[in-house]
């Protein structure tokens, strides 16, 4: 896995970085300072980072990615600045990255052991480090697919179904290479092999699916008529809903036996990883503690994303947000760190038959 991780690394650009912080174009530090990188959406992280700098005065100073390369253009960073470390901590809005970053033995050992509670889910505290946690996972989104409900009245639930010609030229997804696309791409490679994932592609490609730059231009399209269904994340939904736009959204429903088999709903968590070398290791590791915390993971379910907490105690409280609220025993998380293992060749083969003319 690590080779193949490591590969992708050496592919993505730093073009994409957006700093938001120093006057000389990036993170400078202080005694009372710690730098965050962050894939998050910026207007959810804003408000997390004032609540952290309002209760403890330290200054976050902060570095952004584009909408369009979502993750992939701050990992590359990352990695660039692994001899002189400018980041200390790193919240992605998916895995897949953090993954990457951990193998490439960028991330802190150990760095964020004891940091989650003892009934945290096991499958979201990672590492490769022997010394504890290297990474958190925490307040979940689900892929969906999303859809007009002003011109679909029984939408898809199955990626079987979206390759129906009743879908034909009416369906969109974001560009296959960046954020939690990139990794829902990997885990149904996971899931299905590589054979019939391509098959599923290249099904997509004949039923005429259009591809956008990032998981709220989908909705958007959908909105705008472009399309009439799509597939995205939880958050863009919930934010078009409160934007008064006529948008629906149905999770994946199992349907095994299906030539493209559907094992019901997946969920994608945000990470947190605190950078090894960084120029504020102190600081780092509260602001770390602190993004986990049941306060930042309410601010998120409260917010217009509705992130799905993981904390148990929230989680009972934000049950409605849960893919199946009445289900008794919740759908289980997918093995993120075995998709990470497929992230180049699903990206291959998206390149081949999706993106190349």
């Amino acid at each position: 896995m690590r080779c193949a991780l490591l590969a992708i690394g050496a592919s993505l650009t730093l073009a994409s970085c957006t700093d938001r912080d120093a006057s000389n174009g990036g993170p400078t530090s202080s005694a009372q300072t710690v730098v965050l990188y962050t894939s998050a959406d910026d207007v959810f992280v804003r408000e997390v980072v004032a609540s952290f700098e309002a209760e403890t005065g330290i200054d976050v100073q902060l570095v952004g990615d584009t909408e369009a390369t979502k993750t992939t253009g701050l990992v590359s960073r990352i990695l660039a600045e692994r001899e002189a470390p400018r980041c200390d901590v790193w919240w992605s809005s998916e895995p897949m990255g953090t993954l990457l970053l951990d193998e490439s033995g960028v991330l802190e050992p150990g760095g964020m052991g004891g940091l989650a509670g003892a009934d945290w889910p096991a499958e979201l505290v990672g590492g490769a480090s022997p010394d504890g946690a290297t990474w958190i996972g925490f307040a979940e989104r689900g892929r969906v697919i999303a859809y007009s409900a002003d011109r679909v009245e029984t939408p898809p639930t199955t990626f079987d179904a979206l390759t129906r010609p009743e879908w034909s030229g009416r369906a969109g997804m974001a560009r296959p290479q960046f954020g939690t696309t990139r990794g829902h791409m990997a885990l149904l490679h996971a899931r299905w092999g590589g054979d019939l994932f391509e098959a599923w592609l290249q099904a997509m490609k004949n039923n005429g699916i259009r591809l956008y730059d990032g998981n709220a231009r989908v909705v958007r399209a959908i909105y705008e008529g472009e399309i009439d269904i799509g597939l995205t994340d939880t958050d863009d939904v919930w934010v078009a809903i409160a934007n008064g736009w006529p948008i629906g959204m149905t999770y994946e429903t199992p349907d095994p036996e299906a030539r493209f088999p559907s094992l019901g709903a997946t969920t994608i968590p945000n990470t947190v990883a605190i950078v090894g070398g960084g120029p504020n290791p102190d600081h780092a590791r509260r602001l770390a503690g602190y993004l986990i915390s049941p306060h930042v993971e309410r601010l998120l379910a409260e917010s217009e994303s509705k992130n799905i907490p993981v904390d148990p105690a929230l989680r009972q409280t934000f049950a409605q947000l849960l893919p199946d609220p009445s289900a008794a025993e919740p759908a289980p998380r997918p093995d993120y760190a075995d998709a990470a293992g497929h992230v180049s060749e699903a990206m291959d083969r998206c390149e081949r038959v999706l993106i190349s003319p």
